[in-house]
Order: structure tokens, then sequence, then C-alpha cells
């Protein structure tokens, strides 16, 4: 979707007898389910052409091979092997048909290895990465990331440098490469501090809520309005002084046992407990704004409704507003950064299924309109 925010032609491959799950996944626009009204799907598939192609119709390889002739790159995710054994589309397959193709395989356990056939998905990886260990309350069953399948959205922007990568190579040398990508070590990455705290101290790390080891204060905090937070989070003596002036020094704010962050550590709970009796006096943003002025460290948890009005994110023109045949006028993000000569530009709204499936072959691939009705009515386009 980067590439394509910055001008790459994406073709997107699915099935109409097998869609693609995430077509599946809430929230649906107006509350009506759909097979082209997820916004899951929407967000991570603008300026993407989409079409519906059968690769199990010997015909519908055929224009498979049709695409990755024209393609710089192909990207796929299937077990490890599928790809090569059912089709005849592996890397080895596409080098004959383009041989500086570059391939990118992103299957969750790499392309070799004991376990590699093993089949996974995002919120598996979750577990399998370990950061579901990390997350939940130190006295309760661990919740994982809120059934969110994290390696699913870490995995692309190192997919997206490894491409970068192999294109250079490309350049310099006119010869294509295969990059296996294995999500479960992209997940392990984003795990560092906890793997060097063992492997030095021989510590396993755990659950512990909104805390952190060397702050106090440090949470989410309930505040006036109808489930509205703000974390607050003091680290040094500094800042729990000024944290301390801006509730107004209440006495407990001179007791020995939270006179030093050991003192406050030992007695979290307490602590937390006073902090959000004067939290819930106040709407969040006036909360993180008199903690910011002060120099403590706040931000007010947003909604998605906070998302979309938040006066920083509009300045920066995050949010893209794309007509949908479906849904009609949604918001889309754009990408974090912004390249001063070669800006972003959101073209497309998400594909519904199969869309593009006629533009694609006979515009881009150069079908003829005779050719393409004959391979619609033999079942290819399914």
């Amino acid at each position: 979707m980067w590439l394509a925010h910055h001008g790459a032609e994406v073709i997107r491959i699915e099935s109409l007898t097998r869609p693609d799950e995430i077509r599946g996944i809430e929230p649906f626009k107006d509350g009506i389910a759909g097979i082209n009204r997820s916004g899951c799907f929407a967000n991570y598939n603008s300026n993407k052409y989409g079409i519906a192609l059968n690769l199990n119709h010997p015909k519908g390889v055929e224009v498979a091979k049709r695409i990755v002739a024209w393609a710089d790159i192909v990207v796929e995710n299937f077990t490890p092997g599928t790809m090569q054994r059912k089709w005849g589309l592996g890397y080895e397959g596409i080098k004959k048909i383009k041989a500086d193709s570059i391939m990118v395989s992103t299957s969750p356990l790499g392309q070799t290895g004991p376990e590699a056939q093993q089949a996974g998905f995002g919120l598996e990886l979750v577990s399998r990465g370990g950061f579901t260990q990390f997350v939940g309350w130190p006295d309760q069953e661990a919740v994982g990331i809120g059934g969110y399948p994290y390696t699913d959205t870490v995995t692309p922007p190192i997919a997206v440098i490894a491409i970068m990568a192999a294109l250079e190579y490309r350049r310099r040398t006119g010869k294509g490469q295969y990059i296996d990508l294995s999500q479960h070590e992209v997940a392990v990455q984003h795990l560092a501090p906890a793997l060097l705290d063992y492997t030095v101290n021989g510590r396993e790390g755990g659950r512990i809520g909104n805390h952190h080891p060397y702050a106090a204060p440090h949470g989410a905090y309930r505040c006036q309005g109808d489930d509205r937070w703000c974390t607050i989070a003091v680290f040094t003596d500094d800042e729990w002084e000024a944290f301390c002036k801006v509730i107004g020094k209440p006495t407990w704010t001179g007791a020995p046992k939270f006179a030093t962050l050991l003192a406050r550590k030992e007695n979290e709970e307490e602590l937390d407990r006073l902090v959000e009796d004067w939290t819930v006096n106040f709407p969040p943003e006036e909360v993180m704004n008199k903690m910011q002025a002060a120099g403590v460290a706040a931000g007010v948890v947003q909604s998605g409704k906070d998302l979309i009005e938040d006066p920083q994110l509009k300045h920066r023109h995050h949010f893209w507003y794309l007509n949908h045949p479906e849904m009609g006028l949604c918001a889309y993000d754009g990408p974090p950064f912004k390249l001063s000569e070669t800006p972003a530009e959101l073209r497309m709204p998400a594909p519904c299924l199969g869309e593009h499936t006629e533009y694609v072959c006979t515009q881009i691939l150069g079908i003829s309109d005779q050719e393409f009705i004959g391979l619609l009515t033999e079942g290819v386009f399914e």
C-alpha cells in the first residue's frame, strides 16, 4: 500500500469463491455487513487494483503468468511451497517468466526449518512471538493485544525495506532476488528489551498492567465523561514535584510512602487510586494540558472520533477521504511519512471484490475484449 501511495501500480489478486477473510472483519460501514463493507480491509488496501482470479483453473494460471511478466515484484504469503507446487509460480517458476523478478514470501515462520510448513495467522504469531506473555494484569490471565494481529502491521514495513534493497540491487546488477521474510522473526525483534533482560540478567518478563519499572504514577486514569481516560507518567523527582503542584498538593502527596520512587512503587495500587480520584473530576484533555504544561508526560487515550478530529492530524493531512462504490465517503490513513519531492497521493479507495478485473486484463495486460469474454465465460475470473 505504501508503494502504491507513491506511484506503484499494485494488483491485488483474490478469488470470488475464497475472498480474503479480512473482508469479513468489523467494523462495517453503517453497521451493515458485506463483502465490500469492511473498514479494516478498506484502510489497508487503498490505491490497489483488485481482480478476481481462479488459480485452480489452468487458464487462470496463464493470466497470473501474464501479470508476473508485467510486474516488477511478486508478493505472496501462502504456506511455503504452495505457489510452486500448485501453480508453478514459486521463485523458480517466475524467474522463467521474467528473469529479473523480485519475489517476496512473507510466511509465518519463514521458508525453511523444521516448522516452516506450519500454517499460521496474525493472532497466533502474536503469542508465538511472546507478546501475549507481557500484556495484561499480573494477577490475571494474559489478555494479549486486544485481538489485534500485530504481526500483520509490523511485517509490511520490513518487507518494503527489503523490496527497496532488492530494487537497488537490480538497478546495479540487472538481477532479481528472492526475499524470504519470516513474520515470526519480525515480531521477535520488537521484544528486544525483554530478550536482553533475560540474556543478561536471567529475568523472565511478565505482565505489569500499565505500570513501568522506573515510573510511578504510570498508567491510564479514568477521567470525566463516558469511558474517557488520560495516561500519566512520572519518572523523576522533579516530575513528581510538578505532578503534585498540578493536583494542588493534597496532604497525601507529602506522606513518606510516596516520597521516593521506590516508596511509590511499593504503594503503587494505592497511589493509582488517589491519582484517579483527582483525574475523574476533569475531561482528559484538561488533565493532559495541565500535566504537559508542568513538564509531566501525559496524553489522552483517543477514540476513533478523537483521532478524526485531532487538530495535529488534520494539519498534517493524515486522513484522506475517498469515495468508495459501496461505502461512500470514508477516511483512509495516509502514510506516516512525507517525502518532500515525491509525496504520497491516495487516488483510489480499496477495491470491491473483483472490481478491476476487466480493466487490469484489457488495459494493463492487453488481453482483447474477445479473449476476456471467453475467459469470463469459462470461469477463470471466479
